[in-house]
């Protein structure tokens, strides 16, 4: 990932329904939801969310699947590892340590040690 497409990503999930919506996708993953059912757990009219939603799309955050008449969403975790690995690649500064609680977070405790 170049710094351009960071920079979109982050400014994407900057905004509150954007993030809730991100998030929301993240939890229910793989499974995926249409938007107008994104926006009834999120208290926000389908038109809005979709334009969200699309926002989210366009940034590769999450994959929109076409289902009939609808649009079912699921969060990209291929393009949030990408994200992620761009923030940290960086860090440690030779000490993996400083890193390892934080591995061990987002791989939900199934990282392994070196």
């Amino acid at each position: 990932m170049d710094q351009n497409s960071a920079l979109q990503s982050l400014s994407a999930l900057s905004h509150e329904t954007r993030l809730d919506a991100f998030r929301l996708l993240v939890r229910i993953a793989p499974e995926g939801l249409p938007a107008g059912e994104v926006g009834k757990k999120l208290g926000v009219v389908q038109n809005t969310m979709s334009a969200h939603l699309a926002v989210l799309a366009r940034c590769d955050l999450i994959t929109p699947h076409r289902r009939g008449r609808f649009i079912k969403y699921t969060a990209n975790f291929k393009r949030v590892r990408e994200l992620l690995l761009f923030l940290m690649q960086d860090c440690c500064q030779g000490a993996p340590e400083i890193c390892e609680p934080l591995l061990e977070t987002v791989t939900c405790g199934t990282s392994q040690k070196g």
